[in-house]
């Protein structure tokens, strides 16, 4: 179901310039939430739906808390307290305009929208150096206290030998299930940041790792781009991540075979 919230205005200081910040504007808010009420309609019940006074209350909340320079930051803000705040929304849309903007030029409107999306994300995790049990499980803290990022449930771990020809140690392996709304390259760019901080050398191909975490479905999207392949293209060859796998969502169909994980 689609709710959608239009012209919220909210008066307050955002802007680059000095005079932004202390002479307050008017900001208008357009919000496009798709949320699960089917529940709502039928019980014509407010507990089942998104409160939308609670929508404008946040909104208000986040565009008066601080300055920010952009509306950009702002948009951001808003769509990611929103998905925090709710839970039923699956994804939301914040368009933020500025129709009293400082721009030397005769215009309507000026505004920014920044989209966030709800997806279910399924990861495999395995180290074959130090601690690796510990490693894991720090890793999984790091992810779960990500803007964005909820680790909903993990497997049991397990031990593998090395695959490859180059590693040398046994592996322990798992598979986590996100809740997740930053965007397939964004949680890349925060899983590869992660590994550094745990000590991942990249400088052998299949070499013995502190950690190693793969994004191998981020919902049922497919994406092929450079140094982005989803779902993972090794995944349903390689035992040490489709055991987690069917632990975790045996009945997931991939997106690209239509084999559901457990007949894998």
């Amino acid at each position: 179901m689609k709710i959608e919230i239009t012209a919220l205005e909210v008066t307050t200081t955002h802007g680059v310039l000095p005079s932004e910040k202390v002479r307050p504007q008017p900001f208008l808010f357009d919000i496009t939430l798709q949320a699960d009420c089917e529940d709502a309609a039928l019980k014509d019940d407010l507990g089942e739906t998104v409160n939308y006074s609670l929508v404008c209350a946040l909104v208000e909340k986040v565009a008066t808390a601080k300055s920010y320079n952009l509306i950009e930051s702002l948009a951001r803000e808003c769509a990611l307290a929103i998905m925090e705040k709710f839970d039923r929304v699956t994804a939301a849309t914040v368009r933020v305009s500025k129709p009293q903007a400082p721009v030397n030029a005769k215009f309507g409107n000026i505004s920014v929208t920044y989209s966030a999306e709800r997806n279910r994300v399924y990861l495999s995790l395995g180290s074959s150096q130090g601690d690796r049990e510990r490693t894991i499980k720090s890793a999984l803290a790091k992810l779960n206290a990500l803007r964005g990022v909820r680790v909903v449930r993990t497997s049991s771990m397990i031990k593998t030998a090395p695959e490859g020809g180059v590693a040398k140690n046994e592996f322990i392996n798992c598979a986590a299930e996100l809740d997740c709304f930053l965007s397939p390259r964004a949680l890349l760019d925060k899983i590869h940041t992660i590994e550094a901080h745990l000590g991942r050398v990249r400088d052998e191909r299949w070499a013995d790792r502190t950690i190693d975490i793969d994004i191998i479905f981020f919902g049922d999207k497919v994406i092929a781009e450079d140094g982005l392949a989803v779902p993972h293209p090794l995944y349903s060859s390689r035992g040490f991540v489709t055991r987690p796998l069917k632990e975790l969502c045996p009945e997931k169909i991939c997106p690209l075979s239509h084999r559901a994980v457990k007949d894998m």
